[in-house]
């Protein structure tokens, strides 16, 4: 597989930069010609990795190449991991859906909402159910009005020929709680027969 990090930073005399500015451990931060930036870099068995080319001068990092491509790699694989990956979950409803599969997929709904999805309602007319797009309407605003606690809408009920379509999206405080909880682990607990047998001993 291709690493596109690889070719991305220039290093050691690849630097074209009369002087620049070195960061790294133990190294104080400051403006150094080229020639100097790069010896000290030899100093601390290093290389000299330009990671701000643009800034002026550009910015250098003393470390191993290596170990820099390693730790770029690392961070991208955390950020993309923290990414949330949204689909977008169809729930269909008929013109006269009643209470009990409305509150359903109503619970179907927030399910999805809170793992970060979308949701699309719709409300399908079969034949002469088309005479009551006005209630499939109020049907789709009452669905996004329950669900206010945890999306908002994003597009307002649209009739396309025998669909009428509601599409909401979560709120951020709901995709936030719940990555927030994913992050508290429980405490392990004491198994309950070893407790039991220390009791036992006690006694």
């Amino acid at each position: 597989m291709k690493d596109d990090n690889k070719n991305q930073y220039r290093i050691n005399g690849q630097i074209r930069a009369k002087e620049v500015r070195i960061v790294g451990d133990n190294i104080e931060s400051k403006v150094y010609p080229i020639a100097q930036a790069l010896r000290i870099a030899e100093e601390h068995e290093a290389d000299l990795v330009e990671i701000s080319p643009t800034a002026q001068p550009p910015v250098c990092r003393v470390i191993e190449y290596s170990k820099f491509l390693y730790q770029q790699k690392k961070r991208q694989k955390e950020m993309k991991a923290k990414q949330v990956k949204t689909e977008v979950k169809e729930i269909r409803f008929g013109p006269q859906t009643d209470d009990h599969d409305f509150n359903f997929k109503k619970n179907h709904a927030i399910s999805f909402l809170k793992d970060g999805n979308k949701v699309r309602a719709y409300v399908y007319f079969k034949g002469r159910s088309i005479l009551f797009k006005e209630q499939g309407e109020v049907l789709l605003l009452r669905f996004a009005n329950d669900l206010e606690e945890y999306a908002k809408v994003e597009m307002m009920p649209v009739l396309e020929k025998k669909k009428m379509t509601i599409v909401l999206a979560p709120k951020k405080e709901i995709i936030k709680k719940k990555n927030d909880s994913k992050s508290v682990q429980p405490k392990p607990q004491k198994p309950v027969a070893s407790t039991m047998a220390n009791e036992t001993e006690n006694e």
